[in-house]
């Protein structure tokens, strides 16, 4: 059967280029620099010329970069111009700069002008202070690294010298548990055999150690401390840390270089002495200063709305401000001739003088209309709140302490707690839609444990015993192995292990089985890239009396915890790896010391989905030994006898048992490797290996010369357990009306098997399966399922949810005849259909590859979307980015991509919402993510209950600073008119100026952080609450209207009431504007206690201790003797008519307000308000 394999990753696709040219933008950098693409590092014609030693022949144009990092923004100088554009990125700013501006001219000056630039001023110097503080603290950073010190070698000795001193050429010395200092190529290390063990946890967050080497050409010299000359030819910098191109001449000869020859800065050296090496990248162009650029910004959906409803306000205001001017152009002109008696509007001076007679502040109709305009933009600025941005910043830090606090969401067993690492997108998590997750290390614990092994047919592994208790004899009825030696190796964790295999083992057979299990276990003991680990302390968790005087305790570091989990299993039955250099590897076989020459190392990838190692045994024999993904292992098999077909077929039976129990499965091959073709075969990896363009592609091509017409040893079955909590946490997100896609790498029947474990399948669904080889196939499919389908989706799309209110009082804990029987429509804000729910679609990465680039994708985004549940298997990193991209381009859904390695980045970063989890796999995930966790049933609280709050808080924070600011403009509005349209006011300058910075700001930011609508317990108990997110319940269009109505009718109260009241006494204007100020602090502050829901004694003192302020500032105002309301207050409060006044504004603006609130909760309740008087009653 033809094997067809189709990869993303590979050469560049139409979908892939889209998907990267997103991602590259995003992050700000150039195109070709991303890590998506495996070929962009080779594809190198101008290499960098490194001469060892000679740091000023190799930097003779001084074209390198110093040693010297800077990830500070600003310098002293700098700082305020470049503080200032960024700033002014926000379009707001400009407007307000602009009022400012304005406000500044003779003819415009409505307020005071040093008055004017306050609000902005305050608002840009807290920015600018938390801006340059943080700038100081990566200043700080930066000098403490700069000046750390390093070994050079220099004058035929090496001296300390300071990181940032270090030229590219030079040789360093690092000593162990040093700090890298720059990207240097090893020449030799205190190992004779050139190894060297690193850590790389602050590169990528990996704490697994990783081995690298010095060539045996350069190590055997190095520990002479003699002179160094050589030359070194390197790919230029890049971002890629997974790879590097070079080759080195040394004393004649000339050899490849790659990545396990470099080590990066960042890096730790563990386990070992020292090393030697040469500099290779400096400073900036290091791997991980190239790698430190930032997450990709994003952006809330609810401020998205809000600059909706900014600019109908901005219409709302240009429209009132027309309404001033046209109106002072009509009133000037029926009063023409009256000019000169009048107060504002006198054509001439009448003062003795030399002004007398003169023009005065008069510039003709027209000017005088047009200033008019500009005058009442000034004079109604604050109807856009600028400290609304503000204000949503603060509450949003707010927001994140409480989050990263929360207990809930602590993982003991990793140490980490919850991470924000975006603050402007809080809310969003309130609204989520869709999840898109990976299954291994999100979804399972990406701790492998080695289960079951088809060795030449047989099926191993059903019923397994401790390693240990062999070895003790301690297991009843076993012949063979009743009589095992005692092991030497004790192992970290304990292996369980197969007796009837492990009796064959040591059995004197020289039968095709024996052969083919010793090939077995000696390829998942060699064809890796563990590390062993020999330590001489006990493993974790083990006592003294565990071991045995001979017994020796080994571990093992590498990049895969399958690896580890098949060498684990190796040593258990007695292939145990524990020696490995560059050039060799030592296995102790039952005893017996094997030692195998590496001639070369074929390393993972994701085109051919699979590992091969060529050693030499010591009768100089050849092998190659493979493991790999069963796609891509059948099809190189050579076609052998009748037994050989037996265990084919017996091999693909049993991948198909394995992955029905969740394992993930590997193909386990071999050939032996003799005569011509394994000189082609070096010659040609020789020449692949040194060559500086285009080596992965020749890499690729010599594998293929080897791994072909190999002979079938068997299959092995490795678990990954689920993790705590996830079939309930998937279960309460599909209650809230979250639909979860999983996205795996793994094999079809592995991915099903997973979510049937933890409830993401059931067994009533109706799988659609999607595995199509070509365009037409895919498109037949899909065609297929629609039609199928199609009549059952037409008639569910017609259905919604509804629910009568006696349910949904039953549903909160209410007796059924608590309320009257009345309908509550139940309405998700989609028509999810009932049906739906028993429809799940399960596609494949090779049919992703033509539906993705062949304009499929309408028809699989149809029949997705009608699916209650889509499992993609075999999926690469950018088709899981792809389908993200499915959903978020084609609705306004909000979207969330949570995993765990650096195969999920793209995806994540494609997501309105990005979730990095700490697991096994590094911190790639973490590093490029939102919000990051330890464990992913730690998303059901983050979502259903943080989230939750965070949209009902922002929600309201928004229309509350447009009523806030609207009432009080709108009130200036009312006395314009009243005032022939002079833009005059009544109200002190500092008046305006304070109100929405210090008389209302405070509480508004409080109740942003601290209010809750309803208890954590009750919001996870009742998932469908949630929905509330997704009908946009807390701020929509239709809310955000009747605000401004009732806030139009506020504001006429607030004007008339007093205007009415002292319509007939002697009260001057500024008192009348002190009573105006009082009475609006005290309305918005009543307004913002009527709708919360949770009072402490912080938000007690925040709304009454506002109104308080208020009254505090009056009285020092109303005291300065040079402003003209100079003691009005005074006069006012002693008057009962003042607080009469007051208290007849508050009753009668806020009347309809809780007319109109108490005949919705008790006609149309919301889920919400039967949830809250269900917490009352049921406290």
């Amino acid at each position: 059967m033809e094997q067809h394999t189709f990869e993303i990753s590979g050469t560049p696709s139409r979908v892939q280029e889209k998907l990267q040219e997103r991602v590259s933008k995003s992050q700000g950098l150039p195109h070709k620099s991303g890590q998506l693409d495996d070929n962009i590092l080779s594809r190198e014609h101008n290499p960098r010329v490194i001469y060892i030693d000679d740091p000023k022949r190799t930097n003779d144009k001084y074209e390198f970069a110093s040693n010297e990092i800077r990830t500070s923004k600003y310098t002293l100088i700098t700082f305020l111009p470049k503080n200032l554009f960024i700033q002014f990125h926000r379009v707001a700013y400009l407007y307000f700069l602009a009022i400012a501006a304005l406000n500044q001219l003779p003819p415009l000056a409505v307020f005071g002008r040093t008055v004017s630039l306050f609000p902005l001023l305050f608002v840009l110097s807290v920015t600018a202070v938390k801006d340059g503080y943080e700038d100081w603290r990566r200043h700080r950073s930066d000098r403490k690294e700069n000046n750390r010190e390093a070994l050079v070698f220099q004058c035929g000795r090496f001296e300390p010298r300071k990181w940032k001193k270090i030229q590219t050429g030079e040789v360093v010395k690092i000593c162990a548990n040093e700090t890298i200092p720059c990207d240097m190529v090893l020449l030799g290390t205190s190992d004779p055999s050139g190894i060297a063990y690193i850590q790389t946890m602050n590169l990528d967050g990996e704490s697994n150690l990783k081995t690298r080497y010095a060539r045996q050409e350069t190590a055997s010299v190095m520990a002479d401390e003699g002179s160094f000359s050589g030359l070194v030819r390197c790919e230029q910098p890049n971002r890629n840390i997974y790879e590097f191109t070079a080759n080195m001449e040394f004393r004649g000869h000339k050899f490849p270089l790659s990545q396990s020859n470099i080590i990066l800065r960042g890096c730790q050296l563990k386990n070992t002495e020292w090393v030697i090496g040469v500099v290779v990248y400096t400073g900036q162009e290091t791997k991980a200063m190239m790698n430190s650029a930032v997450s990709p910004a994003k952006r809330s959906k609810l401020e998205s709305y809000m600059n909706r409803e900014t600019l109908c306000l901005s219409i709302f205001l240009l429209v009132m401000c027309s309404v001033v001017a046209l109106g002072m152009g009509l009133w000037l002109e029926r009063h023409n001739q009256q000019l000169d008696t009048l107060p504002y509007y006198r054509k001439r001076y009448f003062t003795q003088g030399r002004r007398n007679g003169k023009t005065y502040k008069y510039y003709g109709i027209a000017m005088e209309t047009f200033f008019s305009f500009l005058s009442s933009i000034i004079v109604l600025q604050i109807m856009i709140p600028i400290s609304l941005y503000i204000t949503m910043e603060l509450v949003r830090l707010g927001q994140s302490y409480f989050m990263i606090g929360d207990k809930h969401m602590y993982d003991s067993s990793m140490g980490s707690r919850f991470q924000c690492r975006s603050l402007n997108i809080n809310e969003d998590l309130g609204q989520i839609r869709y999840i898109f997750s990976d299954k291994t290390g999100t979804l399972t614990q990406n701790k492998m444990e080695f289960r079951r092994a088809s060795l030449y047919g047989k099926n191993y592994g059903a019923l397994l015993f401790p390693a240990e208790s062999l070895h003790e004899g301690n297991i009843a009825g076993l012949t063979g192995a009743s009589r095992l030696p005692r092991k030497k190796w004790k192992l970290k964790s304990e292996i369980g292990v197969d007796l009837e295999l492990m009796d064959m083992l040591h059995r004197n057979l020289d039968g095709e089985e024996r052969s083919a299990a010793h090939e077995f276990l000696l390829t998942l003991a060699a064809c890796n890239t563990v590390i062993p680990i020999i330590t001489q302390g006990l493993p974790s968790g083990q006592s003294e009396c565990d071991l045995e005087e001979n017994m020796e305790a080994i571990d093992y570091q590498g990049e895969s915890p399958d690896e580890q989990a098949l060498v684990a299993a190796a040593s258990a039955y007695g292939y145990t790896l524990f020696e490995r250099t560059s050039g060799h590897i030592v296995v102790d076989v039952h005893g017996q010391k094997l030692r195998l020459d590496v001639l070369g190392l074929h390393e993972f990838d994701s085109v051919r989905k699979r590992m091969s190692v060529v050693i030499r045994f010591p009768d100089n024999s050849v092998k190659v030994l493979v493991k790999g993904a069963d796609t891509s292992m059948f099809s190189i098999l050579a076609n052998g006898t009748e037994r050989d077909d037996f265990v084919r077929i017996a091999s693909k039976a049993h991948l198909t048992q394995y992955s029905s129990l969740g394992l993930r499965t590997l193909v386990i091959a071999a050939r032996d490797l003799i005569g011509a073709e394994l000189e082609d075969w070096q010659c040609r990896y020789e020449d692949a290996s040194t060559s500086l363009t285009d080596r992965t592609t020749k890499l690729r091509q010599t594998a293929a010369l080897v791994e072909c017409n190999l002979r079938l040893l068997g299959a092995t079955g490795v678990e990954d357990k689920l993790q705590d909590g996830v079939p309930e946490a998937i279960e309460s997100l599909r209650q809230a009306g979250i639909k979860v896609w999983v996205l795996t790498g793994d094999k079809q029947e592995t991915a099903i098997s997973i979510g049937l474990s933890c409830k993401l399948l059931t067994t009533d669904m109706h799988q659609i399966i999607i595995n199509g080889n070509s365009e037409e196939e895919c498109r037949n499919l899909l065609a297929e399922a629609k039609s199928k389908y199609c009549a059952r989706l037409s008639h569910c799309n017609d259905q919604h949810w509804e629910w009568t209110k006696d349910a949904a009082m039953e549903y909160f804990g209410f007796p059924g005849d608590s309320k009257n029987g009345i309908r509550s429509i139940w309405n998700s804000g989609k028509k999810e259909s009932i049906c739906s729910a028993s429809l799940a679609l399960i596609i494949d990465g090779t049919s992703l590859v033509y539906i993705l680039e062949k304009d499929l994708e309408s028809e699989l985004f149809d029949l997705a979307t009608s699916c209650r549940v889509v499992l993609c298997c075999r999926v690469a990193p950018l088709q899981k980015a792809g389908i993200v991209d499915l959903i978020k381009s084609r609705t306004e859904d909000m979207t969330l991509a949570i995993g765990d390695g650096a195969n999920d980045v793209s995806m994540i970063q494609m997501a309105d919402v990005g979730v990095g989890i700490c697991g096994q796999e590094g911190r790639q995930a973490v590093m490029a993510s939102d919000f990051a966790m330890g464990q992913f049933h730690f998303l059901k609280r983050l979502l259903l209950v943080h989230g939750h709050w965070n949209y009902q808080r922002v929600g309201y924070l928004v229309l509350y600073n447009f009523y806030r600011n609207a009432v009080f403009v709108f009130m200036l509005f009312w006395y314009i008119l009243c005032t022939a349209f002079s833009t005059t006011s009544a109200l002190t300058d500092w008046s305006s100026v304070f109100y929405s910075v210090i008389y209302t700001s405070v509480p508004t930011i409080v109740v942003g952080i601290l209010d809750k609508d309803l208890s954590d317990k009750t919001l996870l108990q009742h998932p469908k609450l949630y929905g509330a997110g997704h009908r946009q319940e807390s701020y929509n269009l239709h809310l955000f209207w009747i605000t401004m109505l009732d806030t139009l009718w506020q504001s006429l109260v607030l004007f008339y009431i007093p205007l009415f009241t002292y319509k007939e006494s002697c009260i001057d204007i500024w008192s009348l504007g002190s009573l105006w100020t009082i009475a609006v602090v005290v309305l918005v502050n009543i307004h913002l206690a009527m709708d919360i829901q949770r009072w402490i004694i912080i938000i007690h003192a925040a709304v009454w201790g506002s109104i308080t302020i208020t009254y505090a500032c009056m009285v020092v105002l109303d005291s300065i003797p040079v402003f003209p309301n100079y003691w009005t207050i005074y006069h006012l409060a002693k008057s009962p008519t003042y607080w009469l006044t007051i208290l007849l504004i508050i009753i009668v603006a806020l009347l309809p307000r809780f007319l109109c609130k108490v005949v919705c909760q008790i006609i149309w309740p919301s889920d919400i308000q039967i949830a809250r008087e269900a917490e009352a009653l049921r406290k």
